[in-house]
């Protein structure tokens, strides 16, 4: 017998599966106030019938997977997870320490399909979606191990989270819920290549939740050669798409940009970025590239990135330079990837 996750399951389904199991409702909201405590071991649960938590074991487990390697860098305290699941997969998680508190960036799939040509996160290929209750998990098995609250989510690890909607819509839910993660919804960012139509869909249902678009390119040819999602949805489409979201939002969209030395960081391309995003409420994020092994992509120069960066600012667009942060244990953006044979799982992605 299949076994499921309880981890998944919202209040109203847990108390379902009370019910289903002889008990009052009540008993599930006890389940679920324990399960958005971070606890996963039915033994804990000292305020429910153990005829009840044995009844659970049988047919239910609660998501927990297993920390199999821990690196933690020297040089900013950054640490990266890796993780496995049930089926042996292995997924990694981010935790980043700001003066604001504790962001963790998580994945939201098993490898990634996208094939952005400068990213090594998907350079094993798709494997699944991961569900709610595993992205739950990374978030617990970190602040469990840090003995810290996270206060900030990031879902921009391995993986395209559109591709996975269903799913990201129900981890939502429960790190939202004020009966139990109570998380507010504008400390939680959703990144995307630009898949358009489930896009739509997403931020209609959570307009306050953060949105930032993967860009990298302002011109359709280089952004094509960097991410065979521009000819499916065209930089023009997600322009435009841009300008829908924040009319009905009124909230800026976040615009994600990798500096490739002699790609995209010239500054007559910055000049014509600038000229594309003028009147758009929106905010550029750059990011110089981080260097993954076996890539021919190399990130630019401080200075090149630099100058990037005034062209922007001197034109009236917002924009800032992310700080490199666990570049030295592979756990920056784009060096995430997952190495499945051996001990060495170095990450999964952007």
């Amino acid at each position: 017998m299949c076994k499921c996750d309880l981890k998944s399951m919202n209040e109203r389904e847990l108390c379902e599966v009370a019910v289903s199991l002889g008990e009052k409702p009540f008993r599930g909201k006890q389940l679920y106030n324990h399960i958005a405590r971070g606890e996963h071991c039915f033994g804990d649960m000292q305020n429910i019938p153990e005829a009840f938590l044995h009844r659970l074991e049988k047919e239910y487990y609660i998501e927990k997977p297993e920390i199999i390697k821990l690196e933690k860098s020297k040089k900013d305290g950054t640490q990266k997870y890796a993780f496995k699941l049930k089926d042996d997969l292995i997924i990694e998680s981010v935790l980043m320490k700001y003066s604001y508190g504790n962001s963790i960036c998580i994945s939201s799939q098993a490898g990634c399909a996208m094939g952005c040509v400068f990213c090594a996160s998907g350079a094993s290929g798709f494997e699944r979606n991961l569900t709610a209750g595993e992205m739950l998990a990374e978030v617990d098995q970190v602040a469990r191990n840090i003995g810290e609250r996270i206060s900030r989510i990031v879902i921009m690890g391995t993986g395209e989270p559109m591709q996975n909607l269903k799913n990201i819509n129900t981890f939502i839910e429960l790190m939202h819920d004020a009966k139990g993660r109570n998380m507010s919804l504008r400390n939680i960012t959703v990144s995307s290549c630009g898949l358009i139509p489930e896009l739509e869909k997403f931020y209609k249902r959570w307009p306050q939740v953060n949105l930032a678009i993967s860009l990298h390119s302002h011109d359709s040819e280089i952004r094509q050669r960097l991410m065979p999602i521009e000819k499916t949805y065209p930089i023009e489409e997600i322009f435009n798409f841009a300008k829908e979201y924040t009319g009905y939002t009124n909230r800026r969209i976040t615009y994600e940009y990798a500096l490739i030395k002699g790609i995209n960081d010239g500054t007559g391309q910055a000049k014509m970025l600038a000229s594309e995003l003028k009147g758009q409420l929106c905010h550029v994020n750059l990011i110089i590239l981080n260097d993954a092994d076996g890539y021919e992509f190399k990130g630019t120069d401080r200075e090149s990135a630099t100058a990037f960066m005034n062209v922007l600012k001197n034109r009236g667009i917002q924009v800032t330079m992310r700080r490199k942060l666990g570049d030295d244990i592979s756990g920056a953006c784009g060096q995430l990837r997952l190495r499945l044979s051996g001990e060495n799982c170095n990450g999964s992605g952007l």
